[in-house]
């Protein structure tokens, strides 16, 4: 502390300190440390609060040299500083000295000296001290607090810079520098900007502008140039110091996030994969699920063109199988392509699709240039290439090997309109993509050989054509409902009898394969012989009960319906075991049921009737199975109504027609349905009398 904050000098008239009541007082109240002493160096007065220095009663100091009461070191401050008084003439100030309360507390002072003088020669010294340690303290704080805080920001990599009011940068800010590299005048005014990324400077600008204008705190993200030519991303917080209504500068602290975003960009790209490899699982089990479904190779390549455009997006797609024989691909989607000269590609004719084959290898071709170096090394012509690139949007091909179990069976053709990328994970998915196709390929076309096969079979224990009976039409419709390879019971017939009547018979032997087909022949051929030796419904369906008791099982559940009709009149009887009634179509388009006990089927104990059943002219008959009208979503009641109700909806030329109106029910009544089961569909028609009649 200076001297200008001391008492001030007594003026140099006379003064008697001795005798001065008023200086007593004032001295001995006051807040700081106050001695005097005299020529000599002996203490003349102290205050209360020197004792507090010294640490002795006011009356031990009077009359005493410092030596003979004080420390060493405050004994050799007071007598250095009035020797230098003694000597000069001139004051001693801020003499920094610590002593040690009785307590133990440490305590700063400074003190400071001046010669008194009275009537031209000099009375004493006075000695004036302030004690610091309060404000030695704060001082203390405030240096730790800035230095925790300089340390706190070092340590989260701050930089921290002060502005103008106006945004201009005047202050140095030498942790910005030592990253950005800029100098000095260049950092000064708005130099910072040019260090921020180009694409990042705009945005910052105008927000830093924003800030500026609207006095708001200034919070921005931008990447930094470094010295070394790269960037790095920091986060940045600003905000005005306000005095007195106006902003005298801005604060503001820049903190390095590198790392933050580089982990987050890190999990981001892992996400993205894991994401992509996910989506590529699902992709091939949906896949996978639509191949299993699909039970012809018309369909697997349906599935194969669907799974293209949705999960690969791809622009075209083809499936062509290979003929062993031949050596050659056939293109099945219509079409073709537009590297291959038609339909049929031989394997020597150089494409994505031959290639495949030819290497039992995946061949990706990314983008033209990548296409041609594989032709020209498969052995294509220049000419022919350039000819194709030239007349094709396709940017970018995928060719896949159809194998199973190590044998060709095709290939797949996928081709984008755009250069493709294609990844690691990438090719492994279209790989597992191109074996559950060739599995599917190869499942279906078995499927169809044998499905062919069993179909022959059914259709072989079928009349191969009705008789053709003057004042009678007869029709029929078989649509097997089989979805794999086992024959169905489903069964019709309809045959002269002795007497020139006609036998019409429906008959569904349930259940698939061998077996219902073995017992669907021989009831077809009992009843046969059953009707020429007696035709009567009744008879006829006794007798048959007879045979199936010897020669079916208990479980073997059949039902038919069996009519005798009369040709020109369409007087007949009925008989059914088991089956749905027959349906009775008039000229109008009117349907009826025949209303008629439904009997039970072949082999129940029971007493078999007969019913007069007539087909006038002009009507038809319509005897069916229960595929026609019953399904997993359709009960049989409500399949009996709708085959009643849909007759009404058929044309006057469909009601005249037995051919066209068995093509109209069949295609009604399976139409929004999943057909699960074989349907057979027999008519009678009666045409109508004439004049010539």
């Amino acid at each position: 502390m200076s001297a200008e904050t001391s008492v001030p000098r007594p003026r140099e008239s006379g003064l008697d300190i001795s005798d001065s009541d008023l200086f007593r007082g004032l001295m001995s109240e006051a807040p700081f440390a106050f001695a005097f002493f005299d020529p000599t160096g002996r203490f003349v007065r102290v205050n209360t609060t020197f004792t507090e220095l010294t640490g002795h009663p006011v009356e031990q100091h009077l009359d005493r040299l410092p030596a003979e009461l004080l420390s060493v070191d405050l004994t050799a401050i007071i007598d250095a500083a009035l020797r230098r008084i003694a000597e000069e003439g001139l004051p001693v100030t801020d003499q920094r000295l610590l002593t040690r309360a009785e307590n133990g507390d440490t305590r700063h002072w400074t003190v400071s000296f001046f010669p008194m003088h009275g009537d031209g020669a000099m009375l004493g010294t006075a000695l004036f001290g302030v004690d610091l340690t309060e404000r030695q303290t704060n001082e203390e704080e405030l240096r730790r607090s800035e230095e925790r805080y300089r340390s706190l920001v070092e340590s989260q990599q701050q930089l921290v810079w002060i502005t103008q009011p106006n945004g201009t940068v005047v202050e140095d800010a030498p942790q910005w520098r030592a990253i950005t590299g800029q100098g000095l005048e260049e950092y000064l005014a708005h130099g910072w900007l040019d260090a921020v990324h180009p694409d990042d400077r705009p945005g910052a600008e105008e927000a830093w502008r924003e800030a500026l204008r609207g006095r708001t705190m200034f919070e921005w993200s931008y990447r930094v140039r470094t010295r070394a030519s790269g960037y790095r991303h920091f986060e940045v917080r600003a905000v005005p110091i306000i005095r007195n209504g106006r902003v005298v500068e801005w604060v503001g602290a820049n903190t390095d996030v590198t790392p933050q975003r580089e982990a987050e960009e890190m999990r981001g790209r892992l996400t993205d994969q894991l994401g992509a490899a996910a989506l590529r699982t699902a992709r091939l089990q949906g896949a996978t699920a639509q191949l299993a479904e699909a039970l012809t190779v018309e369909q697997v390549v349906q599935v194969i063109i669907d799974v293209g455009r949705t999960a690969l997006a791809a622009d075209h797609s083809a499936v062509a199988l290979l003929d062993p024989d031949r050596a050659t691909l056939k293109v099945i989607n219509s079409g073709g392509i537009p590297d291959a000269p038609g339909e049929e590609i031989e394997l020597s004719h150089a494409n994505v699709m031959t290639m495949a084959v030819n290497s039992r290898r995946p061949v990706f071709a990314e983008a033209p240039a990548s296409l041609r170096t594989l032709l020209v090394d498969a052995g294509a012509e220049e000419e022919h290439i350039g000819a194709f690139l030239s007349h094709t949007d396709e940017r970018a091909w995928v060719g896949l090997p159809l194998l199973a179990a190590g044998r060709a069976l095709g290939a797949l053709r996928f081709s984008f309109t755009r250069t493709q990328k294609i990844s690691q994970e990438d090719g492994v998915f279209l790989e597992a993509l191109a074996g559950q196709c060739a599995l599917a390929v190869e499942r279906a076309t078995l499927f169809e050989r044998e499905h062919r096969t069993a179909e022959t079979l059914q259709r072989s224990l079928l009349p191969d054509r009705l008789p053709v009976v003057r004042g009678l039409v007869l029709s029929q419709r078989f649509r097997s409902g089989s979805r794999h390879v086992q024959v169905g019971g489903d069964w019709y017939d309809a045959f002269v009898l002795q007497d020139g009547r006609v036998a019409a018979v429906v008959g569904d032997v349930m259940g698939k394969g061998v077996k219902a087909a073995a017992g669907m022949g021989r009831i077809r051929n009992a009843m046969r012989a059953l009707a020429l030796t007696n035709p009567p419904p009744a008879a006829v369906l006794t007798g048959l009960d007879r045979v199936f008791e010897a020669t079916e099982e208990e479980e073997q559940v059949t039902t038919l319906a069996y009519m005798v009709v009369e040709p020109s009149t369409g007087e007949g009887t009925l008989a059914l075991a088991g089956h749905p009634p027959p349906l009775l179509v008039s000229p109008q388009g009117v349907g009826l049921l025949h209303e008629t006990e439904p009997g039970t089927p072949l082999g129940w104990a029971t007493s078999r009737k007969q019913f007069r059943f007539c087909v006038p002219p002009g009507h038809t008959a319509v005897l069916y199975s229960d595929g026609l009208v019953e399904n997993r979503k359709r009960g049989l009641d409500a399949g009996l109504r709708e085959l009643s109700s849909s007759v009404a909806e058929a044309p006057p030329e469909v009601v005249s027609s037995p051919h066209m109106l068995l093509d109209f029910l069949v295609d009604r009544m399976l139409s929004g349905y999943e057909q699960d089961d074989d349907v057979t569909v027999l008519a009678v028609h009666v045409p109508p009398t004439t004049k010539s009649d």
